[in-house]
C-alpha cells in the first residue's frame, strides 16, 4: 500500500451501468483501506448511486456547462487539485479524462487509467475469425487500476448494504400487500438489447395469474412511460413507476426488490450493487464481454440463440449487428423467462 496516497480521485463520467459497477469496487476498497479518502467525479444525476459509501464524497463534472471543452476541463482540474488529491484512478479512459490526465500530470499527480481490453473485445465481437471466450470483467479491470496505485482489492470480501428505508410516497405507490416484488426493466440503449413488449406482456400475464407478485415496471422518458403505462393499466398488481419517483427513490425501491428482470443495461447493475437477485436478457451482446452484473449467478443470464445467430456477440454495446440480428433477443421465450423466475425465487 502506498503510504504517500491519502486521497484518490475516481473518474467515471458515464454510462449508468458502468458507473454503478464502480460501487462494489469502492465498497470493498473503503472497507479494506478505511483511512483513504475517495472523491468520485461523475455527472450530477449519478450522485445518489454513491450515497452511504464510507469515505466517499462526490464531485460534479458539469461537462455541458462550466466544465465544457478544453478550457472547462482545465478549470475542473484546478478545482479538483484544490481538494488536495494525491492520485487519480481513471476508470473511464475517454477523451475528457485523457485531457484531465494531461493537466494532472502537469501538477505532478499520479494517474492510472483503466485498460479496457479493446483488442480482446474486438476479436470477441468480430464477424470473422471470432475468438469466443470470456474476457476480464469490468469489475476486475477497475480493481487493476487501484492495484497499480498500490491498493490491491479483494472483491470476495465485499459486503452488500442493508435495504434502504422506504418513504411514504413509495409505500403508497407500491402498496403494502405481502407479495414478492418483481421489477421489470424492459428497455436498453439499443433496440437489439430490448425485449419485445408483446413477449413481455405474456410474461406479465402469467405472473399476475398467480396473485403472488407485485410487478413493478421501470423505464425512462415520456415514451417509455407511456408504453409501460399501457402494460400496467390492466391489473392492479402491475405498477409503472416511471417518472413517478426521483432517481434516489428509485434506488431505494430497487434495494428492496425480491427480483430484478433487466436487459443488458444499467438497471441490472443498479440492482446487483444492492445484492438483489437479477435475471438478465441478452440480445446481440454477451456476458463474455465482461459486463455481467456483480455477484450474480451466471445461470441467471438468458441468452439469445447462438445456433440461430452464431455471430453473437456482434458488439460490446449492442449498437452494431448484421442484418437480421436486431430481433435475436426474442429467441428468449416467455416460458424461459417464467421458468427462470420460478427457479430464482
Amino acid at each position: 500500500m502506498s503510504k504517500t496516497i491519502k486521497h484518490i480521485l475516481v473518474i467515471r463520467l458515464s454510462a449508468m451501468g458502468d458507473v454503478a459497477m464502480t460501487v462494489p469496487v469502492l465498497r470493498a476498497f473503503t472497507a479494506q483501506y478505511p483511512n483513504i479518502k475517495i472523491t468520485v467525479l461523475s455527472r450530477a444525476f449519478f450522485k445518489p448511486i454513491f450515497d452511504n459509501i464510507p469515505n466517499v464524497t462526490f464531485y460534479e463534472a458539469d461537462v455541458k456547462g462550466k466544465h465544457k471543452g478544453i478550457l472547462g476541463l482545465y478549470k475542473l482540474s484546478k478545482e479538483l487539485k484544490a481538494l488536495q488529491i494525491d492520485a487519480v484512478a481513471d476508470l473511464h479512459n475517454v477523451l475528457r479524462s485523457k485531457i484531465l490526465k494531461f493537466y494532472f500530470n502537469l501538477r505532478g499527480l499520479k494517474v492510472i487509467q483503466i485498460n479496457k481490453g479493446r483488442s480482446d473485445k474486438k476479436t470477441l465481437t468480430a464477424l470473422e475469425n471470432k475468438v469466443f471466450k470470456p474476457l476480464k470483467t469490468t469489475h476486475e479491470r477497475y480493481t487493476e487500476v487501484f492495484k497499480k496505485l498500490g491498493f490491491p482489492i479483494n472483491l470476495e470480501e465485499h459486503k452488500f448494504p442493508l435495504k434502504a428505508e422506504l418513504n411514504v410516497k413509495i409505500h403508497n405507490l407500491i402498496g403494502t400487500a405481502p407479495k414478492k416484488w418483481i421489477c421489470i426493466a424492459p428497455f436498453a440503449a439499443h433496440k437489439s438489447k430490448t425485449y419485445s413488449l408483446d413477449l413481455l406482456s405474456e410474461v406479465i400475464d402469467k405472473l399476475i395469474v398467480k396473485n403472488k407478485y407485485r410487478i413493478i415496471l421501470i423505464g425512462g422518458g415520456e415514451k417509455q412511460a407511456a408504453l409501460l403505462e399501457s402494460l400496467s393499466s390492466k391489473e392492479e398488481n402491475v405498477i409503472n413507476v416511471t417518472g413517478k419517483l426521483s432517481f434516489k427513490e428509485e434506488l431505494q425501491l430497487i434495494s428492496n426488490l425480491d427480483l430484478m428482470i433487466s436487459m443488458d443495461s444499467g438497471n441490472a447493475h443498479l440492482a446487483a450493487m444492492y445484492g438483489v437477485k437479477t435475471i438478465t436478457l441478452w440480445g446481440v451482446t454477451h456476458p463474455y464481454a465482461g459486463f455481467y452484473p456483480f455477484g450474480q449467478d451466471k445461470d441467471n443470464a438468458l441468452l439469445a440463440d447462438r445456433e440461430k445467430y452464431p455471430l453473437i456477440p456482434t458488439s460490446v454495446y449492442g449498437n452494431k449487428f448484421p442484418e437480421g440480428y436486431e430481433k435475436a433477443i426474442d429467441t428468449i421465450t416467455p416460458q424461459m423467462v417464467l421458468e427462470k423466475i420460478k427457479e430464482v425465487l
